[in-house]
């Protein structure tokens, strides 16, 4: 029995973990959980569940809990209840699948407390990588990667030896308006953004895979989670999402890992790794019945934010955390109608251009920039 604490319970990814734990009650036990502000949902997954330990966003909401479920189930809250669910001590995988970098801190406490750790928050690796990866090794804590696309690549890599990679690739979707050219985005709806063509995901992660800046917190993710140069990322448009990403070798083979769009396999992979379980109700690949692959090349004057990212990543130090701090503003300003779509771009640029960069930054310095980025792009919407 493996005990998982999963914080970010009411997200795409955390109710498809939910899913995962629910498919298996022999092998796992939802030990610890967050979720936020969806109190209703809260209450139903402590029903089915029993979780220990549960915390949310505020005191009203945690109050609230407690008179309900004080009994059975500890209620705390904020950031303070993230980091005790994390660190919870029965835990054996904390699952962080929050969304922003509020994961930050949560799997840097995980980490200390020497819990392994399935990671579906790009923004822990984006705004602290340095820092994040440094701690793991030293605590020799195992972070096994959740993304569909780091999943992949870490599925091809295992029995490969790291000095052998020519380079990774990581596909990408396009988005919902993958077959729209530039000049066709100025005026689309918020609605027309959350269309995403092959997976179900919050709105927040589909208007950055339509911005395409997924793929470049992927690209940034992939560099400390692997340990290579940027120059030996790459990203290639798969419309299918049928091939979920590859590696190339210096012999010139290329392994690539292949699937339906289904995130509850890398989930699973992530919480059985090294073993495989069956995955209930999950649809088998055909590829004859798919018939056609299609691949092609990704262009940066069209997908700004991926180059943006690129941009920040090989620079590195503390442009990251501007790169994504600026992005979390600027995408939550267009889906609360604020802005335009092509309007994320222009924000996220004018705070990469003003920022001098922290070589080494310290956490301290990094939630300090984290937070001066958000205010500087909240002041560019009065």
């Amino acid at each position: 029995m493996k005990y998982i604490s999963l914080l970010g319970a009411s997200g795409s990814i955390g109710t498809q973990t939910l899913d995962v734990i629910r498919s298996h009650p022999n092998e796992f036990q939802l030990a610890a959980m967050s979720v936020g502000k969806n109190i209703e949902l809260a209450r139903k997954i402590i029903e089915e569940f029993t979780p220990h330990l549960v915390s949310v966003a505020s005191k009203e909401d945690c109050e609230r809990l407690r008179h309900e479920f004080g009994n059975r189930v500890k209620i705390v809250y904020g950031e303070e209840g993230l980091i005790e669910v994390a660190t919870y001590s029965k835990t054996d995988i904390v699952v962080n699948a929050v969304v922003g970098s509020v994961g930050l801190l949560p799997t840097l406490q995980a980490i200390e407390a020497e819990k392994t750790i399935a990671l579906a928050n790009k923004e822990t690796l984006v705004t602290a990588g340095h820092i994040v990866m440094e701690a793991a090794q030293k605590r020799g804590v195992t972070i096994l990667p959740v993304d569909s696309e780091h999943s992949a690549i870490f599925q091809c890599l295992q029995g490969e030896k790291e000095k052998n990679i020519e380079k990774i690739i990581l596909t990408a979707s396009g988005g919902s308006f993958r077959d729209r050219k530039r000049e066709e985005l100025q005026h689309v709806t918020v609605e027309e953004a959350l269309r995403h063509p092959n997976w179900a995901m919050g709105a927040k992660i589909t208007i950055d895979s339509a911005t395409m800046m997924n793929k470049g917190l992927e690209v940034i993710e992939a560099h400390w989670l692997f340990h290579l140069p940027y120059e030996q990322i790459d990203v290639l448009l798969h419309k299918e999402s049928i091939i979920h990403s590859m590696v190339q070798f210096h012999d010139s083979s290329v392994i690539a890992q292949l699937g339906t769009p289904d995130m509850r396999v890398p989930i699973q992979y992530a919480l059985t790794y090294p073993d495989r379980f069956e995955l209930l109700g999950a649809k088998k690949l055909d590829l004859a019945e798919i018939g056609t692959l299609h691949f092609q090349k990704v262009d940066f004057a069209r997908y700004r934010c991926l180059e943006f990212a690129y941009e920040a990543g090989k620079i590195g130090g503390s442009l990251p955390t501007v790169l994504n701090a600026a992005n979390e503003e600027a995408v939550s300003a267009f889906l609360n109608g604020q802005i335009s779509f092509l309007t994320i771009e222009e924000l996220i640029e004018q705070a990469l251009e003003r920022h001098h960069v922290v070589k080494q930054p310290t956490l301290d310095e990094i939630r300090e920039i984290d937070e001066e980025t958000r205010q500087y792009i909240k002041s560019l919407l009065i």
